[in-house]
């Protein structure tokens, strides 16, 4: 039933965005007004991750912590410019291998944490 109703919500905006007429303010609206809500349930995720790893984020070492905060402004960075950044060639290059380097820094962080 679950599973169903997602099915609904997701063909109802797909419908919506294909009735609505193309390029016109509502479209531009309806658009803009899903991606606030999707910035807004990603900052939400982001608060409950950080008050549910407290713990772990107090055991991480200096160097631990640089290594995870550094590549998180990196990839705050890279969406907050990503409309510059993407406009060129090179610059897509260039915001890929950022991204991809700081999830990976990211990630081999966590991986070195968790297993001391």
């Amino acid at each position: 039933m679950r599973i169903a109703r997602n099915v609904a919500i997701v063909l109802l905006l797909a419908l919506g965005l294909t009735v609505l007429p193309a390029g016109g303010n509502v479209a531009e609206g309806v658009l803009v007004a899903l991606s606030v809500l999707f910035a807004v349930a990603i900052g939400g995720l982001l608060v409950r991750l950080w008050v549910q790893t407290d713990l772990q984020r107090d055991a991480l070492t200096d160097r631990q912590r640089i290594l995870v905060y550094g590549p998180a402004g990196a990839i705050a960075l890279m969406i907050a410019g990503a409309d510059e950044m993407l406009a060129t060639g090179a610059g897509t290059v260039a915001w890929i291998v950022i991204v991809a380097g700081s999830g990976w820094l990211i990630y081999n962080t966590w991986r070195e944490a968790r297993s001391l």
